[in-house]
C-alpha cells in the first residue's frame, strides 16, 4: 500500500537522523542530546502542534522533556511517550530511536483528532542508565508533576524499541517460564503491564487487535519480572498512574540491544509501519466518545 510505505519511509527517515546521523545522545554528549530535542521539537511542530518543553537540570546538563496535546472533551488523558536517550556507547536505533519515531508519526495521525479524552504525546529524556529506576528520569520527573497538578491520565503507552521483527523460529526468547505460553518467532508486537495496571492492558490490546491485524501479544505480570518495569512505564506506576509498555521485547529478541550496533540498518520499517497505524488508531479509540474508563 503507498500509505504504507509512505508511513514506513518517514520513520526510516526518522531513524536515520536520531540514530545515524546525530548518534548516542545523553548527558554525557549534551550536543546530540540536544540536537534530538530540537528535532524532535521541529517534527512536532512541522505538523502543527505546539510544543511544550518540561526543563530540569542533572548531572550539569540542561534536559527536558517534550510535550504536544491533542485537545479533549473532557479533562481525561491518554498519554503515549517515548524516551529519546541513549545508552553509552550506542546509536540507538531500536532504542530508541524507533519508540520517537513512532511517536512522531502517531502525533501527525492524530493531528485532526477531536477526542473525548485530551491526548499527550511526549518525548521523554534520561531513561537510560544511570537515571533508571533510582535517577532522575524524564518520566519520572514528568509523572510527578502529573501527579501533583492532579491530572487524570487514564491509560498510559510506554513505547519502547519498536523496530526488530523476524519470522525464524527460534527467534524470541523470554523470562523463565514464559517460553512456554507464547510464540518461538519474534513476529509480534507485545503490550507488557503490572498486575495492576491488566484492566487498562486489556483495553489497549482489545483496540489495538481492533484496528490492526498486526500479530500481538499481552502480558499482565509482577513488575519483578525481568524486563517488565524497564522502561517509562516504571514512573507512572510509581506516581500510581495504569501504564503499558509496548515493545519488541527488547534483548528478549535483539541481539543489538545496547550495542554499537544498534544501528538504522537493523530495523524492519515495513513492519514498525504497520505497528505504528496500529497504535495510532488504538489511541484514537482510546481517546474516543468513551474514553478509557476511570480505574
Amino acid at each position: 500500500m503507498v500509505i504504507g510505505a509512505t508511513l514506513a519511509d518517514r520513520l526510516r527517515r526518522h531513524v536515520n537522523t536520531l540514530a545515524g546521523e546525530i548518534g548516542e545522545r545523553h548527558v554525557w554528549r549534551p550536543k546530540a542530546l540536544e540536537a534530538a530535542a530540537r528535532y524532535i521539537e521541529a517534527e512536532f511542530s512541522a505538523v502543527g502542534y505546539e510544543v511544550a518543553s518540561q526543563a530540569y537540570e542533572t548531572h550539569g546538563v540542561s534536559c527536558r522533556n517534550l510535550e504536544v496535546t491533542v485537545p479533549g472533551a473532557s479533562k481525561a488523558i491518554v498519554l503515549a511517550g517515548a524516551h529519546y536517550d541513549t545508552v553509552a556507547g550506542s546509536p540507538g536505533a531500536d532504542d530508541n530511536a524507533s519508540g520517537v519515531a513512532g511517536l512522531i508519526e502517531i502525533a501527525r495521525a492524530l493531528r485532526p483528532l477531536q477526542p473525548a479524552c485530551a491526548v499527550k504525546l511526549v518525548a521523554f529524556v534520561n531513561e537510560e542508565p544511570p537515571f533508571f529506576f533510582f535517577g532522575e528520569m524524564g518520566s519520572k520527573v514528568y509523572a510527578e508533576a502529573a501527579r501533583r497538578r492532579g491530572d487524570d491520565i487514564r491509560a498510559m503507552l510506554s513505547l519502547e524499541m519498536l523496530g526488530c521483527y523476524s519470522d525464524a523460529r527460534g527467534s524470541q526468547a523470554y523470562p523463565p517460564f514464559l517460553k512456554w505460553l507464547y510464540p518461538d518467532r519474534g513476529d509480534f508486537i507485545a503490550f507488557v503491564s503490572n498486575l495492576r495496571s491488566r484492566g487498562v492492558l486489556d483495553e489497549v490490546v482489545r483496540a489495538f487487535r481492533a484496528g490492526s491485524d498486526f500479530p500481538a501479544e499481552r502480558l499482565a505480570s509482577p513488575g519483578f519480572v525481568p524486563g517488565v518495569s524497564w522502561s517509562d512505564q516504571l514512573s507512572f506506576w510509581r506516581a500510581g498512574y495504569p501504564a503499558v509498555m509496548v515493545t519488541d521485547t527488547a534483548f528478549y529478541r535483539y541481539p543489538h540491544y545496547h550495542q554499537p550496533t544498534d544501528t538504522p540498518d537493523r530495523i524492519a520499517f515495513p513492519e514498525m509501519a504497520r505497528v505504528v497505524d496500529g497504535l495510532a488508531k488504538a489511541i484514537a479509540v482510546l481517546a474516543g466518545e468513551q474514553g478509557v474508563k476511570r480505574r
